[in-house]
C-alpha cells in the first residue's frame, strides 16, 4: 500500500512539473507569437533592431505556436488522464514533454552559447519525464 501511495505521489509531482513546463511554453508561445516586436522580447531574444524583429515575425510567429501545440499536448494529456484514461493520458504527457525537451537538446546542440535558454526550455520537462518515468517502473 505504501508503495502505491508513493507512485501517486510522485506521478503527481511528475504531472505538476509537466504543467509547469506547458505554462512556461505558453509563456514562449506570447514572445514569438504576440510580443515579438516589442523591446523587452527582443532583449530576451537577443533581437537588436525592431527592423530585425520586423524581418524575424513570421517565423517567430510559426514558432510560437510549435510551443503552444507542445503545451497543449501536455495538457490534454494531463486532463485525459485524470480523465481516468491513463494510458491516452500519458502518452501525451510524455509525448509533449519529451519534444519539449528534445527542443532543447537541438537549441544547445546548434549553438553553445544558448545553454541557458535550453536549460530554462528544457529543466521542467526533463524534471516532469524523469519524475513521471520514476512513478510508473518503482514499485
Amino acid at each position: 500500500m505504501a508503495a502505491l501511495v508513493h507512485n501517486q505521489t510522485m506521478l503527481i509531482i511528475g504531472l505538476f512539473f509537466a504543467a509547469a513546463a506547458a505554462a512556461f511554453h505558453v509563456f514562449i508561445f506570447s514572445l514569438e507569437s504576440l510580443r515579438w516586436t516589442e523591446p523587452a522580447t527582443r532583449k530576451i531574444f537577443g533581437v537588436a533592431t525592431e527592423k530585425d524583429a520586423e524581418t524575424m515575425k513570421q517565423l517567430a510567429f510559426n514558432q510560437g505556436f510549435y510551443n503552444l501545440f507542445l503545451a497543449l499536448t501536455t495538457l490534454l494529456g494531463i486532463a485525459v488522464l485524470l480523465a481516468g484514461l491513463p494510458v491516452v493520458g500519458l502518452t501525451l504527457v510524455f509525448a509533449g514533454t519529451a519534444m519539449m525537451l528534445a527542443a532543447a537538446l537541438v537549441l544547445v546542440l546548434a549553438d553553445r552559447s544558448k545553454a541557458r535558454a535550453a536549460v530554462l526550455q528544457g529543466g521542467l520537462p526533463l524534471v516532469a519525464v524523469a519524475v513521471t518515468t520514476i512513478s510508473l517502473v518503482v514499485s
